[in-house]
Protein backbone atom coordinates (compact mmCIF):
# COMPACT_ATOMS: atom_id res chain seq x y z
CA UNK A 1 0.00 0.00 0.00
CA UNK A 2 1.37 2.90 -1.07
CA UNK A 3 1.97 6.14 1.56
CA UNK A 4 -0.76 8.40 1.11
CA UNK A 5 -3.08 5.35 1.57
CA UNK A 6 -1.22 3.99 4.20
CA UNK A 7 -1.67 7.07 6.51
CA UNK A 8 -4.54 7.99 5.82
CA UNK A 9 -5.55 4.26 6.86
CA UNK A 10 -3.19 5.36 10.13
CA UNK A 11 -5.68 8.43 10.46
CA UNK A 12 -9.08 6.87 10.04
CA UNK A 13 -8.32 4.38 12.72
CA UNK A 14 -6.52 6.77 15.14
CA UNK A 15 -9.35 9.97 14.47
CA UNK A 16 -12.31 8.83 17.31
CA UNK A 17 -11.22 11.05 19.91
CA UNK A 18 -12.76 14.27 20.71
CA UNK A 19 -9.21 16.27 20.66
CA UNK A 20 -9.40 14.75 16.71
CA UNK A 21 -13.17 15.63 15.91
CA UNK A 22 -12.08 18.85 16.91
CA UNK A 23 -8.86 19.20 15.05
CA UNK A 24 -11.22 18.02 11.93
CA UNK A 25 -13.88 20.73 12.87
CA UNK A 26 -11.09 23.50 12.65
CA UNK A 27 -9.39 22.23 9.56
CA UNK A 28 -13.04 21.80 7.85
CA UNK A 29 -13.77 25.40 8.42
CA UNK A 30 -10.67 26.64 7.85
CA UNK A 31 -10.95 25.08 4.09
CA UNK A 32 -14.47 26.00 3.76
CA UNK A 33 -13.59 29.97 4.63
CA UNK A 34 -10.77 29.95 1.57
CA UNK A 35 -12.93 28.07 -0.83
CA UNK A 36 -15.84 30.90 -0.40
CA UNK A 37 -13.09 33.10 -1.21
CA UNK A 38 -13.99 32.04 -4.65
CA UNK A 39 -17.91 32.80 -4.46
CA UNK A 40 -20.20 31.88 -2.03
CA UNK A 41 -22.28 29.61 -4.55
CA UNK A 42 -21.54 25.75 -4.57
CA UNK A 43 -22.61 25.19 -8.26
CA UNK A 44 -19.94 27.65 -9.58
CA UNK A 45 -17.36 26.59 -6.73
CA UNK A 46 -16.22 22.76 -7.06
CA UNK A 47 -13.67 23.39 -3.89
CA UNK A 48 -16.63 25.10 -1.60
CA UNK A 49 -19.09 21.99 -2.78
CA UNK A 50 -16.97 19.50 -1.98
CA UNK A 51 -15.54 21.23 1.27
CA UNK A 52 -19.32 21.48 2.61
CA UNK A 53 -20.41 17.94 1.65
CA UNK A 54 -16.94 16.48 3.47
CA UNK A 55 -18.02 18.82 6.87
CA UNK A 56 -21.57 17.36 6.80
CA UNK A 57 -20.40 14.02 6.33
CA UNK A 58 -18.71 14.66 9.72
CA UNK A 59 -21.31 16.04 11.03
CA UNK A 60 -20.53 19.60 11.67
CA UNK A 61 -23.60 22.03 12.45
CA UNK A 62 -25.02 23.70 9.56
CA UNK A 63 -24.89 27.15 11.80
CA UNK A 64 -20.96 26.52 11.63
CA UNK A 65 -20.68 25.80 7.70
CA UNK A 66 -23.00 29.18 7.02
CA UNK A 67 -20.65 31.52 9.52
CA UNK A 68 -17.64 30.15 7.35
CA UNK A 69 -19.05 30.54 4.25
CA UNK A 70 -20.34 34.05 5.11
CA UNK A 71 -16.25 34.60 6.78
CA UNK A 72 -14.88 33.60 3.25
CA UNK A 73 -17.48 35.81 1.05
CA UNK A 74 -16.53 38.99 3.52
CA UNK A 75 -20.28 39.35 5.11
CA UNK A 76 -19.20 38.69 8.07
CA UNK A 77 -15.51 39.57 9.90
CA UNK A 78 -12.67 36.76 10.00
CA UNK A 79 -9.46 36.08 9.88
CA UNK A 80 -7.15 36.59 6.87
CA UNK A 81 -5.87 33.03 5.62
CA UNK A 82 -3.28 32.47 3.43
CA UNK A 83 -2.70 29.02 2.02
CA UNK A 84 1.17 27.44 2.18
CA UNK A 85 2.58 24.53 1.40
CA UNK A 86 6.04 23.25 2.74
CA UNK A 87 8.30 20.45 1.67
CA UNK A 88 10.61 18.45 3.13
CA UNK A 89 12.05 15.03 4.21
CA UNK A 90 11.76 12.51 7.17
CA UNK A 91 13.92 10.06 8.15
CA UNK A 92 15.16 7.58 5.34
CA UNK A 93 14.84 10.42 3.23
CA UNK A 94 10.89 10.24 2.75
CA UNK A 95 9.25 12.75 0.94
CA UNK A 96 6.72 14.96 3.05
CA UNK A 97 4.27 17.69 1.30
CA UNK A 98 2.44 20.06 3.82
CA UNK A 99 -0.23 21.86 3.68
CA UNK A 100 -1.15 24.79 5.88
CA UNK A 101 -3.36 27.33 6.11
CA UNK A 102 -2.60 30.23 8.28
CA UNK A 103 -2.99 33.52 9.62
CA UNK A 104 0.78 34.08 10.02
CA UNK A 105 2.91 33.41 8.10
CA UNK A 106 6.19 33.91 9.52
CA UNK A 107 5.33 31.92 12.57
CA UNK A 108 3.86 28.83 10.37
CA UNK A 109 7.59 28.97 8.62
CA UNK A 110 9.64 28.43 11.60
CA UNK A 111 7.40 26.34 14.03
CA UNK A 112 7.39 24.13 10.66
CA UNK A 113 10.98 24.02 10.62
CA UNK A 114 11.31 23.41 14.04
CA UNK A 115 8.55 20.22 13.88
CA UNK A 116 10.62 18.74 11.41
CA UNK A 117 14.19 19.41 12.80
CA UNK A 118 12.53 17.78 16.31
CA UNK A 119 11.52 14.46 14.50
CA UNK A 120 14.54 13.72 12.61
CA UNK A 121 13.28 15.28 9.41
CA UNK A 122 14.58 18.49 7.40
CA UNK A 123 12.47 21.19 5.89
CA UNK A 124 13.49 21.63 2.13
CA UNK A 125 13.30 24.23 -0.70
CA UNK A 126 10.01 25.18 -2.24
CA UNK A 127 9.89 22.70 -5.29
CA UNK A 128 12.47 19.95 -3.70
CA UNK A 129 10.02 17.32 -3.19
CA UNK A 130 6.82 18.91 -4.87
CA UNK A 131 7.44 16.92 -8.48
CA UNK A 132 7.43 13.69 -6.48
CA UNK A 133 3.74 13.62 -6.43
CA UNK A 134 0.58 14.21 -8.32
CA UNK A 135 -3.16 15.80 -7.63
CA UNK A 136 -5.23 12.98 -7.61
CA UNK A 137 -9.08 12.62 -6.39
CA UNK A 138 -9.17 9.58 -3.87
CA UNK A 139 -12.93 7.74 -3.01
CA UNK A 140 -12.88 5.91 0.00
CA UNK A 141 -15.97 3.09 -0.36
CA UNK A 142 -16.09 0.79 2.82
CA UNK A 143 -16.14 -3.01 1.86
CA UNK A 144 -18.79 -3.44 4.75
CA UNK A 145 -22.40 -1.71 6.06
CA UNK A 146 -23.73 -1.04 2.64
CA UNK A 147 -27.09 -1.34 1.74
CA UNK A 148 -26.26 -4.11 -0.31
CA UNK A 149 -23.69 -6.53 -0.65
CA UNK A 150 -20.98 -5.02 -2.89
CA UNK A 151 -17.92 -6.48 -4.98
CA UNK A 152 -15.00 -5.30 -6.63
CA UNK A 153 -15.94 -6.02 -9.74
CA UNK A 154 -19.27 -4.21 -9.52
CA UNK A 155 -17.63 -1.03 -8.13
CA UNK A 156 -14.68 -1.17 -11.14
CA UNK A 157 -17.79 -1.52 -13.84
CA UNK A 158 -19.35 1.81 -11.82
CA UNK A 159 -15.91 3.87 -11.52
CA UNK A 160 -14.35 2.85 -15.16
CA UNK A 161 -17.66 3.92 -17.04
CA UNK A 162 -17.52 7.70 -14.86
CA UNK A 163 -14.18 7.79 -16.08
CA UNK A 164 -11.75 6.63 -12.62
CA UNK A 165 -8.65 5.94 -13.07
CA UNK A 166 -7.87 3.02 -10.36
CA UNK A 167 -9.15 1.04 -7.94
CA UNK A 168 -7.11 -0.89 -4.92
CA UNK A 169 -8.39 -3.01 -2.10
CA UNK A 170 -7.87 -3.96 0.83
CA UNK A 171 -9.51 -5.88 3.99
CA UNK A 172 -11.69 -2.92 5.15
CA UNK A 173 -12.11 -0.51 1.93
CA UNK A 174 -11.49 -0.03 -1.43
CA UNK A 175 -9.74 3.24 -2.89
CA UNK A 176 -10.66 4.71 -5.90
CA UNK A 177 -8.27 7.13 -7.82
CA UNK A 178 -9.57 9.69 -10.56
CA UNK A 179 -8.05 12.71 -12.49
CA UNK A 180 -9.14 16.16 -10.43
CA UNK A 181 -11.65 16.59 -13.54
CA UNK A 182 -13.35 13.29 -13.06
CA UNK A 183 -13.30 13.61 -9.05
CA UNK A 184 -17.05 14.56 -9.03
CA UNK A 185 -18.87 12.47 -12.15
CA UNK A 186 -17.20 9.29 -10.18
CA UNK A 187 -18.17 10.40 -7.06
CA UNK A 188 -21.64 10.96 -7.77
CA UNK A 189 -21.73 7.84 -10.41
CA UNK A 190 -20.77 5.99 -7.24
CA UNK A 191 -23.27 7.78 -4.75
CA UNK A 192 -26.29 7.38 -7.45
CA UNK A 193 -25.83 3.68 -6.91
CA UNK A 194 -26.49 3.92 -3.14
CA UNK A 195 -23.27 3.37 -2.61
CA UNK A 196 -22.10 4.59 0.46
CA UNK A 197 -18.79 6.70 0.50
CA UNK A 198 -16.68 7.40 3.31
CA UNK A 199 -14.37 9.95 2.56
CA UNK A 200 -13.69 11.64 -0.79
CA UNK A 201 -10.98 14.24 -1.37
CA UNK A 202 -8.31 15.78 -3.81
CA UNK A 203 -4.79 14.58 -2.16
CA UNK A 204 -1.50 14.53 -3.51
CA UNK A 205 -0.77 11.26 -4.60
CA UNK A 206 2.95 9.67 -4.47
CA UNK A 207 4.77 8.88 -8.07
CA UNK A 208 6.57 6.73 -5.91
CA UNK A 209 7.38 4.88 -2.80
CA UNK A 210 10.17 4.65 -0.11
CA UNK A 211 10.34 1.28 1.70
CA UNK A 212 11.22 2.21 5.56
CA UNK A 213 11.63 -0.11 8.10
CA UNK A 214 12.49 -0.36 11.79
CA UNK A 215 13.64 2.53 13.81
CA UNK A 216 13.30 4.83 10.94
CA UNK A 217 9.46 3.22 10.42
CA UNK A 218 9.06 4.17 13.67
CA UNK A 219 10.53 7.67 13.14
CA UNK A 220 8.17 8.56 10.00
CA UNK A 221 5.50 8.00 12.26
CA UNK A 222 6.23 10.54 14.68
CA UNK A 223 6.65 13.14 12.74
CA UNK A 224 3.55 12.61 10.51
CA UNK A 225 1.13 12.81 14.05
CA UNK A 226 3.68 15.77 15.05
CA UNK A 227 3.00 17.38 12.00
CA UNK A 228 -1.07 16.58 12.23
CA UNK A 229 -1.44 17.99 15.07
CA UNK A 230 -0.38 21.25 14.47
CA UNK A 231 -3.17 24.15 14.21
CA UNK A 232 -2.28 25.07 10.85
CA UNK A 233 -1.35 21.84 9.35
CA UNK A 234 -4.59 20.97 7.04
CA UNK A 235 -2.89 18.14 5.38
CA UNK A 236 -0.32 16.35 5.27
CA UNK A 237 1.07 13.87 2.56
CA UNK A 238 4.60 11.00 2.44
CA UNK A 239 5.61 8.73 -0.13
CA UNK A 240 6.41 6.59 2.98
CA UNK A 241 5.44 2.79 2.67
CA UNK A 242 5.88 0.44 6.00
CA UNK A 243 5.05 -3.21 5.77
CA UNK A 244 1.47 -4.59 7.88
CA UNK A 245 2.90 -6.31 10.10
CA UNK A 246 5.69 -3.55 11.11
CA UNK A 247 3.12 -1.53 11.61
CA UNK A 248 0.75 -3.46 13.82
CA UNK A 249 3.91 -4.34 16.06
CA UNK A 250 4.28 -0.24 15.98
CA UNK A 251 1.20 0.63 16.74
CA UNK A 252 1.16 -2.13 20.00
Amino acid sequence: MSGHSKWATIKRKKGATDAARGRLFTRLIKEITIAAKSGGNTDGNPRLRLAIQTAKASNMPADNIKRAIQKGTGELPGVSYEEVTFEGYGPAGVAILVEVVTDNNNRAVSEMRHVFSRNNGNMGQSGSVAWMFTRKGHIVVPRHGQSVPLSEDDLLGIILDAGADDLQSDEETFNVTTSPHEFDAVKKAIEDKGIKVESAALQMIPQNTVKVTGKEAEQTLKLMEALEEHEDVQNVYSNFDIDEKELASING
